[in-house]
Order: structure tokens, then sequence, then C-alpha cells
């Protein structure tokens, strides 16, 4: 029979601060929810007219350095 962690630590389920998390939860996406109408074109507009033409893959890397694509 194995020993329970509580048991073994002194550490138990602590209510206050799993209610703390879930509430703080909710209120984030109260508040982030409003906000998604802005976010989502701002990052599509920031995409398409700031974004770097650079591509930073394995691929890419591969191709690079000349390696075939079987080698290894």
């Amino acid at each position: 029979m194995s020993t329970r962690v509580g048991e073994s630590t002194g550490y138990g389920p602590n209510f206050q601060m799993s209610a703390f998390g879930y509430i703080m939860a909710a209120i984030l996406v109260i508040l982030a929810l409003p906000l998604l109408p802005v976010i989502v074109p701002a990052y599509l507009l920031w995409r398409i007219f700031f974004r770097e033409d650079e591509t930073h893959s394995f691929e890419s890397w591969r191709a690079e350095s000349g390696r075939p694509p079987g080698d290894s």
C-alpha cells in the first residue's frame, strides 16, 4: 500500500487558491472576449504589412546548407 502525497508531504488541496484561480480565469475571459474583435484584425494587419519575409524553419536551413534531403 503506497502513501498518499498529502500524507507524505503535508500538502493537501487548497480550496482558497483553487477558487482564486478560477475567479481570476473568469475575470480574464470576461475582459478578453470584448477585445477579440480588435485583437484579431490588428494581428492580421500586422501579419500583412509588418511581417518579415524570412522564414526560419528546418526546411529552409537544409536548403541553404546545400545538403540533400535524405543525407544524415
